[in-house]
């Protein structure tokens, strides 16, 4: 999983992006998301984790979709602040 200081260095490295953003572009990035079957295996493997229920496999596929989520989940957190503070970009 992706500690503070990797998140921290990921935001500092997107934070520039926000330059180039629009309204929509940044409504576009805020509507991505995992489709059903993804979100329900999401879903599963992070409950059976909280069970203590997980594979060695099953916790390198959940792994694994918390760091491909971390980059999306920075761009979203980048497209919020343009839409709340466009001039800020």
């Amino acid at each position: 999983m992706a500690g503070k200081t990797e998140k921290s260095s990921l935001e500092q490295l997107l934070r520039p992006l926000r330059r180039g953003l629009n309204a929509e572009l940044a409504a576009l990035l805020l509507r991505i998301q995992a489709d059903d079957e993804l979100q329900a295996r999401y879903e599963d493997l992070a409950e059976r984790n909280t069970e203590g229920k997980l594979s060695p496999a099953e916790q390198d596929e959940l792994a694994a979709m918390v760091r491909a989520n971390t980059p999306l989940s920075v761009l979203k957190a980048e497209a919020r602040a343009y839409l709340q503070h466009p001039d800020a970009a």
